[in-house]
Order: C-alpha cells, then sequence, then structure tokens
C-alpha cells in the first residue's frame, strides 16, 4: 500500500511536470516578453497574486515565480511535514498550465454562454456571487471530479445539488456525462463545467481566492488570512469518484488545506486518513454526507408544483425554439399586483384560475395573464405591499423551466415544453406565491390568496385599475425623503463575508447590492428586529449636507466592531460609504474633466480612468473606505442625494450605454428638477463616444456639461 501522503507528492509531481513542458513550450513559441493576463480581472493571476503576492505580467515572470514554487512549496526533503503546503504548489502549477493558454488566446474554450468549457471566471461573475452567498441562496460550493459510475447517476448527482441551491463546478469525464444526458450548464445556472483536466480546477481556486480579496479584503500574500477566509467563510467541498488518480490526490490536498472537506468512494492507497477526507462508499449517500461535513442545513420550501423549485435556476434562459407560452406583457395586458385585505375577506391558499388555462395557448403562441395576491396579517402594511411584488419576480424563476423578467404590467414569462409536458400549468404561479410568501414572511403575512386571470376583457379592466393604484404608491414612495423619515436602517447581511462592511439605507439611497431599499430594510428588521436591518436613529446632526450624524456613527461603530469610525452619506470624498465587494456600480473621480466615471458590473471594456471595473472596483470594498471612490446601486445614480456634498449628479460626466438607457428617465427627471437642464443624459460620455480621458473633456465642452462649472473636487 502507497501512503497517502506519497500519493500527494507523487501527483504534486506530475503536476509540476506538465506544468514545466507547458510553461517551456510557450517561452519558446512567444518569449519571456509576452504579456499574461487572464480577461476581465484585477487580480492577474490569482492564486500567484494570493499565495505570492506578485503581479505576474509576462511568461518571463511567471517563470521566476514557477522556480521560487518548485523551490519553496514543493520540497524534496522533510515532504510528510509539508503535505498540505505541497497541495498549494500544486495549485500554482495548474495556473501556470492555464495561464500559458490565455497567453496564447484571450478565449481559449470560445466565448459566451455556448462555450464547451468554463475556464477562467471574471470579476464580475466573482461579484455576482456576492449578494446569494450572503443571503444564503447560495448555500455552498461542490467541485465534482468524474466521471460518475453512470451518466444517470451524474445527472442525479448534479440536479440534486441543484435542486438544493449549491453551486455546481464539474472537472474531467463528470462534463462529457452531463452532456449526453442534456443537462443545461453555464454560470447562469449554476452548474459550470470548468474542464476536462484536474489542471483546470486553478480555475475554481483562482474564484474562491478572488472572493477573499474582493469580499474579505485579504491582502496578496497572507497565506494565513488566505487560509483562514477560505476555511470560515466560503463553505465548499469536492466529490471525487474512483478510481482517484495520483493528480486528483494532489489536488484534493489542496482542497483540504483550504478547508475544503474531499468525500469519495475509493478506499485504494488512501491510509492515514485525515479528519477532511471522507470515504462513503455509498455515491448515492454523496449529498447528504457532503452538506453534513460543511454543517449546510438547507431550508426546503415546499411547493406543489410538477418541476424542481430553487434559486439555482433563476438564470436559466428559456429560448424561444424551447417555449411553449411567451405572457407577454409588452404586446397584452399583463400585470402583478399584492394588495392588503381584511382577515375575513381571504380565504389562506385559496388559489383561484380565472379564465382559460395555457393548454389552451398553441405551442408557441402569446398570452396575457394577471395576478392578483391578496394578503392580511396584523403586521401588515402598505408600505410592505410592493416589497413583495418585486419578490414575485424572483420566486417565479426559481422553477425549472420558468423565466420570469420585468415588474407591474410590463412582465415577461415564457413556460418551456418541457415544463409544460411535466404538467405545468397556470395554478402553479399561485403554488410559488403562496408557498414562498407564506414562508418567507411568516412575520407579516397571515393569510394569503390568489387569483390568475387570463380572460382578455378582465386583464384590459384590471389593468387600468392596478394602474392607478402604481401611481399612487409611486407618488408615496417619492414623498419618502432622507429629511421626513424619523429613521434609517443599516445592513450588515453581507458581513458573512465582509467583516467590516455597513450599509446605511436611507429613502434616498438604497444598499450598494441594489436589492436592499428602505422599505426592504424596514420589512426585515419587522420579520426579525435582531436580524440583519436595525434600526438607526437621526437625532443628532452634525452636517446635513455631507449627511453626518452622531447617531449614525455610534450605529456604524457598534455593527463594524470598531472598525469603521464615522461615515458621510452623501459624500464620495470624505468617509464614503464602504463596499463588500456586491456592487451594481463603481464610480470613481476624472480629474481631468472635474468629475466622476460610473460603470456598472456588467460592462468590461474601458473607462476613461484607464481601469475597467474591476480594476476600479480592486480600489473599494471589503469594507474599507476609499475617498474618491464608491460602490453603489443602479438606481442611486438618479437620486437627489447622489454625491449631494460635491454638487450632485452634475459631477457624472461618462457611464457605459447600456446603464445610461437604464437610468436615463429618472436621471433626466432629477436633473431637471435639481438643475433645469433638459435631456442631461446626452451630455455624458460613453464607450460610443470615447473612453479617454482628454477626448472626453473635448465632448463635456461641446455639450456644455454643468460640471465645467463646478468647484474642483481636489
Amino acid at each position: 500500500m502507497k501512503l497517502l501522503f506519497n500519493r500527494v507528492f507523487d501527483g504534486s509531481d506530475e503536476m509540476v511536470a506538465v506544468a514545466e513542458k507547458t510553461l517551456n513550450e510557450t517561452l519558446k513559441e512567444l518569449g519571456e516578453s509576452a504579456p499574461l493576463a487572464m480577461p476581465n480581472t484585477a487580480y492577474f493571476l490569482a492564486s500567484h497574486l494570493a499565495y505570492l503576492g506578485k503581479k505576474i505580467m509576462t511568461l518571463g515572470e511567471l517563470k521566476a515565480a514557477f522556480d521560487e514554487t518548485k523551490a519553496n512549496w514543493m520540497p524534496r526533503n522533510q515532504r510528510l511535514g509539508d503535505v498540505f503546503k505541497t497541495g498549494f504548489g500544486t495549485v500554482l502549477a495548474a495556473e501556470v498550465i492555464e495561464a500559458c493558454k490565455y497567453a496564447k488566446s484571450p478565449t481559449p474554450y470560445g466565448e459566451g454562454d455556448t462555450r464547451e468549457y468554463w475556464g477562467h471566471m471574471s470579476d464580475a461573475e466573482v461579484r455576482e456571487l456576492g449578494v446569494p452567498l450572503v443571503t444564503g441562496d447560495i448555500p455552498g460550493f461542490v467541485v465534482i471530479i468524474g466521471p460518475a459510475p453512470s451518466d444517470e447517476e451524474a445527472a442525479e448527482l448534479i440536479k440534486g445539488y441543484q435542486s438544493r441551491a449549491i453551486f455546481v463546478f464539474l472537472i474531467g469525464g463528470v462534463i462529457d456525462q452531463a452532456k449526453r444526458m442534456n443537462l443545461n450548464m453555464n454560470f447562469s445556472v449554476r452548474v459550470v463545467p470548468v474542464g476536462p483536466e484536474l489542471w483546470h480546477v486553478a480555475h475554481i481556486i483562482s474564484l474562491v481566492n478572488r472572493a477573499a480579496m474582493i469580499f474579505g479584503n485579504v491582502q496578496p500574500g497572507d497565506q494565513e488570512e488566505f487560509d483562514d477566509y477560505t476555511f470560515k467563510r466560503i463553505r465548499a467541498f469536492v466529490n471525487a469518484f474512483d478510481p482517484l488518480p495520483d493528480l486528483t490526490v494532489a489536488c484534493g490536498g489542496g482542497a483540504i488545506a483550504m478547508g475544503f472537506p474531499v468525500i469519495t468512494n475509493s478506499t485504494k492507497d488512501v491510509w492515514p486518513v485525515p479528519k477532511s477526507l471522507i470515504i462513503q462508499q455509498n455515491t448515492k449517500d454523496f449529498i447528504e454526507t457532503s452538506l453534513e461535513a460543511r454543517d449546510i442545513k438547507i431550508k426546503v420550501t415546499k411547493v406543489d408544483i410538477p418541476v424542481a423549485f430553487s434559486t439555482a435556476f433563476e438564470g436559466e434562459i428559456i429560448r424561444r425554439a424551447d417555449m411553449h407560452v411567451d405572457i407577454d406583457g409588452s404586446k397584452l395586458d399583463c400585470f402583478e399586483w399584492v394588495t392588503t385585505k381584511e382577515s375575513a375577506e381571504i380565504e389562506d391558499h385559496k388559489i383561484e384560475l380565472i379564465g382559460p388555462d395555457i393548454d389552451s395557448v398553441k405551442e408557441g403562441d402569446r398570452s396575457a395573464m394577471g395576478f392578483v395576491v391578496e394578503v392580511s396579517g396584523k403586521n401588515m402594511q402598505k408600505d410592505f405591499e410592493p416589497v413583495f411584488e418585486r419578490r414575485i419576480h424572483h420566486y417565479l424563476n426559481y422553477a425549472e423551466g420558468i423565466m420570469h423578467t420585468g415588474q407591474r404590467d410590463l412582465i415577461r414569462i415564457r413556460v418551456s415544453k418541457a415544463a409544460f409536458a411535466a404538467g405545468f400549468r397556470a395554478k402553479h404561479f399561485g403554488e410559488i406565491l403562496y408557498a414562498k410568501l407564506k414562508g418567507d414572511f411568516d412575520a407579516i403575512i397571515d393569510k394569503v390568496q390568489i387569483k390568475v386571470y387570463t380572460k382578455p376583457e378582465d386583464l384590459k379592466r384590471l389593468r387600468a385599475d392596478v394602474n392607478k393604484v402604481y401611481e399612487t404608491r409611486d407618488a408615496r414612495l417619492l414623498s419618502l425623503t432622507d429629511e421626513n423619515v424619523e429613521v434609517f436602517y443599516n445592513c450588515i447581511l453581507c458581513q458573512s463575508f465582509s467583516p467590516a462592511h455597513v450599509c446605511v439605507v436611507t429613502p434616498e439611497r438604497l444598499g450598494l447590492c441594489g436589492a436592499v431599499s428602505w422599505l426592504d430594510a424596514k420589512a426585515t428588521n419587522e420579520i426579525d428586529p435582531n436580524g440583519s436591518c436595525q434600526i438607526v436613529t437621526k437625532e443628532r446632526v452634525v452636517d446635513e449636507k455631507l449627511g453626518i450624524w452622531e447617531d449614525v456613527n455610534e450605529a456604524v461603530q457598534t455593527a463594524s466592531h470598531g472598525s469603521l469610525q464615522q461615515v458621510t452619506l452623501y459624500s464620495i470624498m470624505q468617509d464614503p460609504m464602504t463596499s463588500c465587494g456586491c456592487f451594481e456600480c463603481i464610480c470613481g473621480i476624472e480629474p481631468a474633466s472635474n468629475g466622476v466615471v460610473i460603470v456598472n458590473r456588467e460592462h468590461s471594456g474601458m473607462t476613461p480612468l484607464g481601469m475597467t471595473f474591476s480594476e476600479m472596483a480592486s480600489m473599494t470594498g471589503g469594507g474599507v473606505q476609499t475617498p474618491g471612490f464608491m460602490g453603489h446601486g443602479k438606481q442611486f445614480i438618479s437620486s437627489k442625494k447622489f454625491m449631494a456634498a460635491e454638487g450632485g449628479p452634475a459631477r457624472i460626466v461618462w457611464m457605459p450605454k447600456a446603464l445610461k438607457e437604464f437610468v436615463g428617465a429618472k436621471l433626466n427627471k432629477t436633473a431637471k428638477e435639481l438643475y433645469g437642464i433638459d435631456n442631461f443624459v446626452d451630455r455624458i460620455a460613453d464607450e460610443t463616444v470615447t473612453d479617454d480621458a482628454e477626448k472626453l473633456v473635448e465632448y463635456l465642452g461641446e455639450k456644455e456639461h454643468p460640471v465645467l462649472q463646478l468647484e474642483p473636487l481636489m
């Protein structure tokens, strides 16, 4: 029998040999001065940056780093004491192999959601995980190294994790098994075919290490902090099927070193067995064994529908060719409305379909539908209605084969052919809404009754009535300003990944993730007064222009465990609010124009600052205050409190075109009210105009942008 430790060392030697061969061949082809960069990241080769503290930017620098790795992380003497350190060396060698591929092409595995293998994951994708990780919508990660004993078992395992909302990474032959079983795989549905070889695990470790830097503000080179962060805050684990080559065992050693247990059915040459290597010979029990190993407790909401239901399906795209029916609010009368009723008016769990079902619609055709969700409860407030209404988007998307976009009377819902064939019908929309509203808001909602309308005459009449309700609500929401409410709220939901970060949520400034408004925070506090959103009083004002209150500062000091002493709510230059890393947008000062550039997470191009979103975002996050840079939500851009201390939205000089279109109408309205300017957004440059600072200033002059009349920022 070969000792397990020796298998780790032999596997590491094998990975190093492949890396050495690959690097030498790439050096011969491209030369030492060849640039080296993974696409759409500000963290270079993330594992090298994390473990060695070095930014690797050329093949020559990679060669020098690889020599260091072999000398310090692959010790030939006294190896038994360095088995886990060797595991980290294995990861670095794997990153060398993959980095050489990206040196030759920025897209070695193709582009887009349809590429065969995913390879490198962008910073935007890492940040996209922030909110679902802290809310528990993604309870953990699994890396499945296959193949499984059969195609059917592979599919059962993947779907089992997906139904529990676990994010699934696939390495090796299990990918081919998933293809043969026609499983949908991409980042949006949280099943990612990373690559066919063991060294593709480098991309998963890169994601984990970037999460530590982005959300935890762990500094490059601080190996002890990286180990601590991944062990305590990243709930990941590995499933590896028998037989286990030494290369797999070596990668497993690296996983265990990071705090990620390995669950396997292999019993060959696995002695001595470390605590984090778990032998489970019954592969059917891999899921339960894995969740228990990471102490992951899944809260299952029982929903009486004929398809799978999980947050993992929220990003599923239903294309026209796969669609049975298209419920299209842009062409037909559709709407979603949550309204409060007296308890006596509601029969709990009554779901009524008023009109024909979707099985009366010809396959591929459009249809119309409206939802009236009637709720009652002793703690229910009218202000909570739009909060619950916005949740409908998420809830319906959790059903496999259902795609929902939009809100209010501009919704669009697609039901796939597969979901329809499984028996999904109109009443099941009601079952979803009932189960989730009662389950998520049981402290507020006592009864739920749902009516699903499909008759055109009913929908036309009701849509007109509901639009009047929307208008009344909008007027009420517009009247909610920072000045006329008695309290703010803090939100510390992200502290599970960013311990020092605190959001202060006000009526005119939502949480930087874009998901928590003042009303959301109020409802969250009503549900759980000791939970993630706490009341923050605003009685002792220090400076109204900057947005400083003594009691707000005291609340922030307490919530950040002393890491923060003061925040200004309306300034980007003085003690700005911290960021955890999952912000929708990043704003940074642009000195040449005396303004600010805003870029959203989805935009991968360059900005006039000479930095991409990822590079700008790397300067903030992790709960630190970075004067001159600020993470924020998209909707905050059109707020009158946006940079109010420095002149407000008039400072905005550049945004991506797609972001301008998203916020345009509201920002134009704000600019008209504040400055008397019509069509202000037309004066803001975007990537179709320029991403050069000098040309930006010329454009602003041509457009007579108001920033040119403002006081200098610095």
